[in-house]
């Protein structure tokens, strides 16, 4: 079972690909995520919906549009081809990033034309008969998202997705070409891999750690929001605090040389369909070493490391970006920069104690999402 996403911005033409799509690839079906988007007014109270500009802003979409894939790949089987503009890579990890907890591979396909082109079809596209001020709502509205489509393609769009220039391409020809592409493996499955949901309680592990400027380092994970210690799931048979020094060194590149020392342990409790499970956090006196070429680099399942400054305790600790590191982030690698060790577990003069968390979720990859993190 797969799914081909067909991406593009509004007007590219993906829906009329995409039905030729499945006419190309053997057992195929098309999801048109636009349903589950009609659906939301029988679903939600109008305030709820007038709060959204976009029904791809709201988390109830982009979680049916996950479930909805994988209830039709379990019924069906096959390929399923799903047509449906994502301009935001943080929409793009939690749907791709949800569909991989499945075992459901995502083959990312864009359709670009020149902007010429673009603009041509948006002119001439059919609108929907019956709408009020239809034509030039819809249109307006793909316009209106022109400029993003170009800060996506600037910014990760083209190094994430297969690009299909269609400029001079019927939509039989471009189906054509993304079938052959899909069939001969030049389109590959996304790099997001995530271990299932969890069927029973889980444990995790997570490591505070500080440079010589006193920062925290964080990372920003691929398949889920916000900023957070590096840390995940502890494999079985494995101790917990040699569990947050595999996940330090698989997400950052960084190796501790001594194994961490346990600073708190927290439990979550079962909130179906949540599981819950214990979140331990580790830090310690040592020393750490660099990965291959002395570079701190996110794994896959990070779009960046981060280190911001402790002003506050590290169960609290900010969560906006001073300097990111390399990979999609660019250049100006803070982490590269820094000498990283774990946390004294004592307080020192003008450093605040270390205090219980009040949660799991406040232990980053070592809890909020148990279960949840990519392999």
């Amino acid at each position: 079972m797969t799914v081909v996403w067909i991406n593009g911005a509004f007007g590219a033409g993906k829906t009329t690909t995409a039905r030729e799509l499945i006419e190309l690839i053997p057992n195929s079906t098309l999801f048109d995520p636009e349903v589950i988007g009609a659906a939301l007014p029988h679903l939600l109270p109008p305030k709820r919906l007038s709060e959204a500009g976009d029904f791809q802003d709201l988390p109830i979409w982009r979680r049916l549009v996950i479930d909805t894939a994988a209830a039709m790949l379990a019924e069906l089987g096959g390929t399923l081809v799903v047509p449906m503009t994502l301009l935001r890579q943080e929409y793009r990890d939690e749907i791709f990033g949800g569909l991989a907890a499945r075992r459901i591979p995502v083959r990312h396909v864009l359709l670009a034309p020149a902007e010429t082109i673009l603009r041509e079809r948006i002119a001439g596209r059919e609108v929907p008969a019956g709408l009020p001020e239809g034509e030039l709502r819809v249109r307006q509205w793909s316009y209106d998202h022109i400029e993003p489509y170009r800060a996506a393609l600037a910014s990760w769009l083209t190094a994430d997705a297969h690009l299909v220039d269609t400029s001079a391409l019927t939509p039989y020809e471009a189906a054509a070409r993304i079938a052959e592409a899909v069939g001969s493996g030049a389109v590959p499955p996304c790099d997001i891999v995530q271990t299932p949901e969890p069927t029973a309680e889980t444990l995790a592990a997570g490591v505070l750690l500080f440079d010589e400027q006193d920062r925290v380092l964080l990372v920003d994970p691929t398949y889920k929001p916000g900023w957070e210690f590096p840390g995940g799931v502890v494999e079985p048979g494995e101790a917990p605090a040699r569990a947050g020094m595999r996940e330090v060194a698989e997400e950052t590149g960084i190796r501790l040389d001594d194994v961490p020392a346990l600073l708190v342990v927290d439990w979550e409790p079962p909130a179906p369909p949540g599981f819950g499970g214990c979140a331990c956090s580790s830090t310690g006196a040592g020393s750490t070493r660099r990965g291959p070429a002395g570079c701190c680099c996110p794994a896959p399942n990070c779009a960046a490391a981060d280190s911001s400054p402790r002003r506050r305790p590290p169960t609290c600790c900010p969560r906006s970006a001073t300097s990111a590191c390399a990979g999609r982030c660019g250049p100006g690698n803070a982490a590269r920069r820094s000498t990283w060790r774990p946390a004294s577990r004592s307080a020192s003069p003008g450093r605040p104690p270390v205090r219980r968390c009040g949660g799991a979720q406040r232990l980053g990859g070592a809890g909020g999402h148990l279960g949840r993190r990519q392999r």
